[in-house]
């Protein structure tokens, strides 16, 4: 840089002044800078407060490794209510309905029984002798029809899979009824005969409810 010629202090005075100034803009600068270097420390240990200690990702995993990449667990799907759609399923396949034809499956005796196909006659007398244990009961009184069938269905139901072999099935003898007529034995009969898990039925004996009520044996579940 070309010094300036000094000819008389007028050109002293500048001199001296050029040089204040460029001290004091280096100063400035030197300030600056060093306040922009604190600034920057400052938050950098604000990050590493709020972030909290750092471990380092092994080297498998760093950069550069394609076939070692980190591996994320993928989310699975929901299960599948399985049992929950057979169950279902098997509620609409053993629907029973107020239509079905009773009187043609019913035996004619005594009293009204049903006996499945392949069953024997002597499965019925010792049913009616009671020969086998009552594990259960349901009383549909009081029930409209369709909350009697609703229930009657999913008491078989769930009598067959906890594995009872006998129960009893309370219909009422219709004396509150008009005409005193029993108004669900017909319909409880209809209905369980349209019930594969029911191998027979026979009218309770008078100690078991007599007419007002039906013995019914199930498959083995």
């Amino acid at each position: 840089m070309r010094r300036p010629v000094i000819k008389d202090l007028q050109g002293l005075k500048a001199v001296k002044l050029e040089i204040e100034t460029r001290a004091q803009l280096a100063a400035e600068q030197e300030a600056a800078r060093l306040a922009a270097a604190a600034k920057a420390r400052a938050e950098k240990e604000l990050f590493s407060r709020a972030v909290g200690p750092v471990k380092a990702l092994p080297a498998k995993h760093l950069p550069g490794n394609p076939g070692h990449r980190a591996r994320l667990p993928l989310a699975q799907p929901a299960p599948i209510p399985v049992q929950q759609q057979r169950d279902e399923l098997a509620v609409m396949q053993e629907a029973i309905s107020d239509e079905f034809d009773v009187e043609s499956l019913l035996d004619t005796d005594e009293a009204l029984s049903f006996r499945r196909p392949g069953m024997g006659p002597d499965v019925v007398r010792k049913l009616r002798r009671g020969g086998w244990s009552i594990q259960g009961q349901l009383d549909l009184h009081g029930l409209r029809r369709e909350d009697a069938r609703e229930a009657l269905s999913q008491f078989i139901r769930d009598a067959h899979k906890t594995g009872w072999r006998c129960v009893r099935v309370v219909h009422g003898k219709g004396l509150g009824s008009p005409g005193k007529t029993p108004v669900l034995k017909g319909k409880v009969q209809s209905w369980l005969i349209q019930k594969q898990e029911v191998l027979a039925f026979v009218q309770a004996r008078p100690a078991e409810g007599g007419a007002g009520a039906l013995v019914v044996l199930l498959a083995q579940s």
